[in-house]
């Protein structure tokens, strides 16, 4: 049971990256969809980054910049910073979700280092991008309507080395 209940969040994110569901960002996009999207010029949006590290990991994580504005359409890009001020080396595994939770289907990561395992030496400081768009289809929903803030949280957690998560839509 307690196996159990320990594996059900990573398995509630995965399945929601892959449904959209939950705040979730989708995964895997076709870049011919970016190269012929229209941007949605009147629709300025407001994506706030946040950055969470949980217990078990003595990081120092933040997000660069505190928000940035959007318009559906067009590709950002977004800088995150991790520092491992221990004295060993510690491999870190980050998960995401975006408020409000409908946004999710709409906001299309094209990079970023999510479910990816990061290995920080002992001291050691790196920047981890984020590349992603908001879809044009975003000002076309209602209830997106009233939507002019988004917010992307990361968590990071401490991984242990060779263990992966699977991200759905990649072979």
């Amino acid at each position: 049971m307690l196996g159990a209940s320990y594996a059900a969040v990573p398995l509630y994110r995965l399945y929601c990256q892959t449904t959209g569901l939950g705040g979730s960002a989708v995964a895997g996009h076709a870049s011919d969809k970016i190269e012929n999207m229209v941007p949605v010029k009147d629709r300025i949006i407001k994506i706030s980054f946040n950055a969470d590290v949980h217990a078990s990991l003595q990081w120092n994580f933040r997000p660069q910049q505190t928000e940035i504005y959007v318009v559906p359409g067009e590709t950002a890009l977004a800088f995150y910073r991790a520092k491992n001020p221990t004295d060993k080396p510690v491999i870190g595994i980050s998960t995401y979700n975006i408020v409000p939770f409908e946004a999710g289907q709409y906001f299309n990561k094209i990079q970023c280092f999510c479910f990816e395992e990061q290995r920080l030496n002992p001291q050691e400081e790196v920047d981890m991008p984020v590349f992603f768009y908001i879809d044009p289809e975003f000002a076309e929903d209602p209830r997106m309507i009233k939507v002019d803030l988004i917010t992307l949280s990361y968590t990071f957690f401490e991984a242990k080395e060779g263990h992966k998560l699977p991200v759905p839509g990649y072979n």
